[in-house]
Order: C-alpha cells, then sequence, then structure tokens
C-alpha cells in the first residue's frame, strides 16, 4: 500500500497539467470537496497511508490550497476514525500493543492527551493506535481530533509544500534535458505525441 500511494503520487507529479485540466472541468466546488473526501476516507481508515496524499493535493492545488485540503480533510478524518474505532477498538489486543510500547511513551498515562502526542509520533502503527487506544478509553471526541491534527496537519503541509516544489523541479528537468533524451523514452515515459509544428514553420 505504501509503495503503490508514492507510485501514485509520482504519477500525478508528472501528469499534473492533465490532472489539473480535468479537475478544472470539474469546477473548484466539486475539485475541492472531492479532494477533502478521498482524503477523509484515506485517513480514516485505520493502518492508513496518507504520506502520498497529501503530496498530491500539494501537487494538484499548490501548497497553500493544498494543505487546506490537506488540513481540512484530518479533521474530517479524525472525527470519521473516532467513530469507526469505537466499533473495532476490541478487534485490537491493546493492552498488549501498550505493554510492548517505548519507555517514554508509556512514562505518561494512558489516555492523556500527552500520551496521545507522543503516541502519535511513532510513525505507522502509532497514529492507528492513538485512535483505538482514545475510542475504548473514551477519550473526548474533541482531545482526540486536536491532539491527531496537532502532529499529521504540521506533516501533511510539509509534504504539500514539498509536492509543490517537486513538480515544478520535475518540469523543469524535463524541459531542460528533453531535447537529449532518446525519442523512445520520451514516448515511453511520456505518453503523449508532441504537437504539431505550425504551418509557418513547416515552410
Amino acid at each position: 500500500m505504501f509503495l503503490t500511494s508514492f507510485l501514485l503520487a509520482a504519477l500525478v507529479i508528472r501528469h499534473k497539467a492533465h490532472v489539473e485540466a480535468f479537475l478544472s472541468t470539474l469546477g473548484p466546488w466539486v475539485a475541492y470537496p472531492l479532494a477533502i473526501l478521498v482524503f477523509t476516507v484515506v485517513a480514516s481508515a485505520p493502518f492508513s497511508v496518507t504520506d502520498a496524499l497529501a503530496i498530491m493535493n500539494g501537487v494538484i492545488f499548490g501548497p497553500v490550497w493544498g494543505s487546506l485540503v490537506n488540513a481540512v480533510g484530518l479533521v474530517f478524518a479524525a472525527l470519521a476514525g473516532y467513530a469507526i474505532a469505537r466499533r473495532t477498538s476490541h478487534l485490537l489486543e491493546l493492552e498488549k500493543n501498550i505493554a510492548r510500547l517505548p519507555p517514554w511513551v508509556k512514562r505518561f498515562k494512558v489516555g492523556s492527551p500527552q500520551f496521545l502526542l507522543t503516541l502519535r509520533v511513532i510513525p505507522g502503527l502509532g497514529g492507528t493506535l492513538a485512535t483505538q487506544i482514545a475510542a475504548a478509553c473514551k477519550i473526548p471526541v474533541f482531545i482526540h481530533v486536536w491532539t491527531m491534527c496537532a502532529i499529521a496537519i504540521p506533516i501533511c503541509t510539509v509534504l504539500a509544500i514539498f509536492g509543490d516544489r517537486a513538480s515544478f523541479a520535475v518540469h523543469a528537468y524535463y524541459m531542460a534535458h528533453r531535447p537529449h533524451m532518446p525519442q523512445r523514452f520520451n514516448e515511453f515515459f511520456h505518453h503523449r505525441r508532441d504537437h504539431p509544428e505550425p504551418e509557418e514553420s513547416r515552410r
């Protein structure tokens, strides 16, 4: 899932113009809610990988609006994830997982904001485990939302900025090196035909 998500992000970076053209046909009143909905669904799922999606939003919408889409999506994902965890927390062996946590996490009271914030720093399992523990301990949803967003929003903002800069770097590199690339490589990698020459240049 991790590799697939980043492969998808790479394709969006490369074909940014085509993606933007498609979204422009939808209009902002459809494109932005659609992006937020997709981010919410992905981020609310247990063991989800949202890094690549945060990068893609930066590529598509730019650093400012991409970061805003990520932030709004994270808030909705926190609410949805908490609701899901209320029904699925019993499926995980929380006591055993808590016992396996490093000492620098367990020094805080289980379920406290400090505990949730520290736990979410752990990549991968940390975010999912924090959501499940918050639901199992019946922590107020507000605490769950702000502790999740306090960690996730800055990370996703950096990823959105990175995605925006990476897309410009890839485009600039391609435009600078395209004349020196083999024709077969251009056709295979970019999957598009060159624009036909104007009639005047042919003459």
